[in-house]
Formats: structure tokens, C-alpha cells, sequence
């Protein structure tokens, strides 16, 4: 999953100006797909919790596989021409739809299948080593986004194709899930305003937000500032977004994994890292600091998931794992639909002022978060 998301990101940027499309057009297409996945996410976690984590993980994986697909015949129409205006944008945009649907059973499930197989002591770690390995696929993503350079869309294939054989490898060697109690078979109805983990919904889509407002518009900022071609700003923003990947598994190695520190302490000590990082893209314009900005964001990203994962997971009991891990999946997706829209639409006036946007909401964020007491967040008497 990982490997895919960073294909795309540094690849439908330029390839969507080449098609024709605006700033706002090819932002929508990534708000609309997460505004899918926020929708349908939850739904296949409490699914997982009466099915079974290994089975929505498979649909996910080869649902992940054929949307891309679809997804790539698609842009494939766009650049012979054979599809171009409004019909190839609302062509996209179902695409996506259908692909966004089915793949947001992978996150949800696999997430509780983490909380599954670890104790309340383990969990901060077990969330980190799941972003470890996602952060890994974000590595190996951009890597393959600089195959554009031979073929726009070559990479995006072998995405599909390597999401297609995760699944057969998920199918062969991916035990079921330690099996439950009976009385834990129907998930709870969990809601975003349940107050064990309303602190932890409220923090995670604005964290998503300001990061997707981020990952959305640097691809523009990119090829703006640096007047590249389409396959070079696939392959500079590839480049910027495998040192954040590589910073943020830094992080959930050497400081998530080693140190004990609580939940909502990863996500204070990630804000002001943050901060520094989209102050620094708002203030840059050639390629050296716009790419260590990512580097430093990757790290505070690192800090921020594995405490946003963690915290939700500890602070409902056993029983809830499906539909907490739904919930908290959902944020980044919510994050997703909302910020893209947003970093789009201020991008367009203002290049820096989309930045400093960011940095304010993590700014609120980080004020929000010293406010929590510990009190208010007793994880251990519900794992």
C-alpha cells in the first residue's frame, strides 16, 4: 500500500497538467477517492471484526490491484487523446471512486490485526513497526516513479501488479488472527464523538489535513519553482518524498520502537517538528531545502501516526479493536478529502501562504494536544 500511494502522488501532479487539468481538478480527484475511503473505511473494520482481519485484507490488496488498473487505462485514454475534457475528468474521478472503495479494506483490518497479536505494553510498538513497513513501500515507491522517465505510466502498472502478487503472498502465508471470543464477535457501533477516543479523531484529521495540504500542492511548487519538465518533477518530488519515507522510518525504528513514551507524548513532541518543516517550504524556492523540509516532516510524520494509531487502540477494550482501527484509519482519509481541496485552491493565489496554512492548523493542533491531560486518557483500563 505504501509503495503505491508514493507512486502516484509525484506521478498525477504532472501527468494531470500534461492531460489538461488544473490545480483544482487533480486535487478533487485524490479528495473525492479519500472522502470514498473515510466513508468505507469504518465499515470494513467492523466488518474485519465479524469476518476475520485476513479476509478484508485480501479483498483490499486485490481490490487495490484491479482500481489501478482501471485507473490506468484510464489516464492511458487521456494521453492518446482519446478521452480528454470533462468526460476525462469524471472518468478519473469514478475510477478512483471504485478503486478507493474496495482498497480501504486493507488499512482498517490490518491495523487490527496489529492490535490482535500484541499486548496493551506492546501496541505503541506494534503500530510503529506497521508504519515501519508501510514507510518502507514509500521508499521503494518513489524509487519506481523514476521509471517515468521510460514510460509515464509504467510504474503505476507495476504498482497494480505488485499489489496483485502481495495478495497471492497475503493468501499463502498469512496466518488467520489469534481467534476471539465468542462474545466479541459483534463489533460495537464505535462513533468519532465516543470520548475515549475523540481526542485522538479530532488530532488525526487535522494531522492528515495539514499533511495532505502538503503532499498535494509540492509537486506544483516543485515544477514551478524549478521550471521542470513533466517526467522531471516526477522524479524530483519522488526523490523528496523517498527522504521522507527514510527520515520517518528513522523515527519509528530508533525512537518509536526503543523509547517507551506514551501515545499522545509522539504526537506533542511530532507538532513543533512539523511546524518547522512547512515553514521552511513556505520560505523556500530552490530544491536543496524544499527537499530536507520533506525529510524533516517525514520525521515528525514518523513521531505522529504510530501515537495517533496507538492511543485510539489503547483506549478501547479488546472487542473494539475493527471498529477503532476503522475510525482511526478514516482520519488520514478524511485529512485527504479535505486538505487537497483547500491546498488546491490557496496554491493557486499563493504558493507560500498554502504553507504557512498548514503550519497554522498544526500550530492549533499542538496547543490542542498540550491541553490534554493524561487523566483524560486512561488507555490501560480499557485493553
Amino acid at each position: 500500500m505504501g509503495v503505491g500511494f508514493s507512486v502516484l502522488f509525484p506521478i498525477l501532479t504532472p501527468v494531470g497538467r500534461q492531460l489538461g487539468l488544473n490545480e483544482l481538478q487533480i486535487t478533487s480527484i485524490i479528495a473525492v477517492s479519500s472522502l470514498t475511503v473515510f466513508l468505507a473505511t469504518p465499515v470494513w473494520g467492523r466488518l474485519s471484526d465479524r469476518l476475520g482481519r485476513k479476509l478484508i485484507i485480501l479483498i483490499g490488496l486485490f481490490g487495490f490491484s484491479l482500481g489501478t488498473f482501471l485507473f490506468n487505462i484510464i489516464l492511458e485514454l487521456g494521453l492518446s487523446e482519446k478521452l480528454s475534457g470533462v468526460n476525462l475528468f469524471l472518468a478519473l474521478l469514478l475510477a478512483r471512486i471504485c478503486h478507493a472503495s474496495i482498497m480501504s479494506a486493507a488499512m482498517p483490518a490490518a491495523t487490527a490485526y496489529m492490535a490482535d497479536i500484541t499486548d496493551v505494553g506492546s501496541r505503541t510498538k506494534g503500530m510503529g513497526a506497521a508504519g515501519a513497513a508501510n514507510n518502507l513501500g514509500s521508499i521503494v515507491g518513489p524509487a519506481l516513479s523514476g521509471l517515468a522517465t521510460i514510460s509515464l505510466l509504467l510504474p503505476l502498472w507495476l504498482v497494480g501488479l505488485l499489489a496483485f502478487l502481495n495478495g497471492l503472498f497475503a493468501l499463502r502465508f498469512l496466518p488467520p488472527s489469534p481467534k476471539r471470543k465468542e462474545k466479541y464477535k459483534k463489533s460495537f457501533r464505535l462513533r468519532y464523538s465516543d470520548s475515549r477516543i475523540l481526542p485522538f479523531m479530532i488530532a488525526g484529521v487535522a494531522l492528515f489535513t495539514g499533511f495532505a495540504i502538503v503532499q498535494q500542492t509540492m509537486g506544483f511548487r516543485f515544477q514551478d519553482s524549478l521550471k521542470l519538465t513533466t517526467a522531471e518533477t516526477s522524479a524530483v518530488f519522488g526523490s523528496a518524498l523517498v527522504l521522507s519515507a527514510i527520515t520517518a522510518l528513522i523515527s519509528q525504528v530508533f525512537v518509536v520502537q526503543r523509547i517507551k513514551i506514551e501515545p499522545i507524548s509522539l504526537l506533542q513532541i511530532a507538532m513543533p517538528i512539523l511546524i518547522i518543516a512547512f515553514l521552511l517550504m513556505a520560505f523556500s524556492e530552490t530544491r536543496f531545502p524544499l527537499t530536507m523540509a520533506f525529510g524533516i516532516m517525514g520525521f515528525g510524520m514518523g513521531l505522529a501516526a504510530p501515537g495517533l494509531m496507538a492511543g485510539a487502540s489503547l483506549a478501547v477494550p479488546a472487542e473494539n479493536q475493527g471498529a477503532v482501527a476503522g475510525l482511526a484509519a478514516s482520519c488520514g482519509p478524511l485529512g485527504f478529502t479535505i486538505g487537497p481541496v483547500i491546498g488546491g485552491a490557496i496554491y493557486q493565489f499563493s504558493p507560500m501562504a498554502t504553507y504557512l496554512f498548514a503550519a497554522s492548523i498544526y500550530l492549533s493542533l499542538s496547543l490542542f494536544l498540550l491541553r490534554i491531560k493524561k487523566s483524560q486518557i486512561d488507555t490501560k483500563k480499557n485493553s
